[in-house]
């Protein structure tokens, strides 16, 4: 694939070109990769698939794996609710790995996404699963730092602290009870791994709307049939890293790709109090850091801003193939 870039590509222009690419390769939702080796950072492809009448983008982003500002930003002009049949949808379902340790649980704020790395069985190759995930909303923001998984619960029920539901009398007028039980109406869906990090959780909902957004109390929310599958493979003592990388930098095969996150608020406009978006001076920190002397003169400049300017999530090539 061609990855040198003009200037006269805009968002249109290069999502066609993701798109082309996206309809010779085939569709196949997956949630676990082979890692790539030492010094190659990139998985998946980004895929397409035509939307039913029936469809919207949440129902799509769902079934392929995807959370909801992961899928609207990728899709710009798309109709949340209403596709149209046979609307061609991109799935950005490529992926580059973020910088940290290739260990445990790692969840990336910036990106909406959790990364888990489990032990590598003697004679199986490493794999890595990844999740969409909802994190903590304005002022309740998800912690950043180090921490294990302490605890495992399977439907659990749910005390909620008094600063929620402190919060939900003001802001709805609900009073909450001081347990919700098991079951379809629980918070904290089927399971929930607690961390080290006192309060809170990874857990499953009885909301799937809100995965991949930033709608939680600061707790770890994903799908249930995600919570569920991570629950079963995560042993208590699990490491878990969660970082804020909003540009994350690429090497695989087809050369060089940056993947560029803007916060985005429940609806995928842009979110204020999400933080500033990252600026093109960011990002040139971030290759300066990441990428060694050598590789530095494929850069395309004119490619780095761009994929700065739209920051659509989807991971493109900032270079000519090396």
């Amino acid at each position: 694939m061609p990855c040198q870039l003009s200037c006269s590509i805009s968002r249109t222009g290069l999502w066609g070109v993701l798109l082309y690419f996206a309809l010779i390769l085939p569709t196949q939702a997956s949630t676990v990769y082979t890692l790539p080796p030492p010094g190659l950072n990139v998985i998946g492809h980004i895929q397409v698939v035509h939307a039913r009448h029936e469809d919207t983008l949440i129902d799509i982003a769902r079934e392929h794996g995807l959370g909801m500002d992961e899928i609207i930003a990728a899709n710009p002009g798309v109709d949340l609710w209403l596709p149209g049949e046979g609307t061609p949808i991109i799935l950005p379902t490529r992926h580059i790995l973020p910088d940290a340790p290739r260990r445990g649980i790692v969840l990336n704020l910036a990106e909406k996404r959790l990364y888990y790395y489990p032990d590598t069985k003697p004679r199986e190759p490493p794999v890595v699963f990844t999740y969409p995930a909802g994190i903590g909303r304005m002022n309740w923001e998800t912690p950043l730092g180090q921490t294990r998984i302490i605890a495992k619960a399977e439907r659990p029920s749910w005390h909620p602290p008094e600063s929620i539901r402190r919060d939900r009398l003001q802001t709805t007028g609900e009073v909450l009870p001081d347990v919700v039980p098991p079951g379809p109406d629980n918070p904290l869906g089927p399971y929930a791994l607690r961390l080290g990090m006192p309060g809170y959780l990874i857990h499953g909902t009885n909301k799937q709307y809100g995965i991949g957004s930033r709608v939680s109390a600061g707790c770890v929310r994903l799908y249930n049939e995600h919570i569920e599958a991570l629950f079963h493979k995560v042993p208590v003592g699990t490491p878990v890293t969660i970082i804020n990388q909003p540009v994350k930098i690429g090497i695989g095969a087809g050369g060089i790709f940056m993947q560029v996150f803007a916060p985005f608020d429940l609806l995928g406009e842009y979110d204020r109090d999400g933080g500033e978006a990252p600026t093109l001076a960011d990002a040139e920190v971030i290759l300066q850091e990441t990428v060694s002397s050598a590789l530095l003169d494929r850069i395309n400049p004119l490619a780095v801003q761009l994929a700065v300017e739209q920051a659509s999530g989807l991971v493109v090539p900032i270079s000519t193939r090396h």
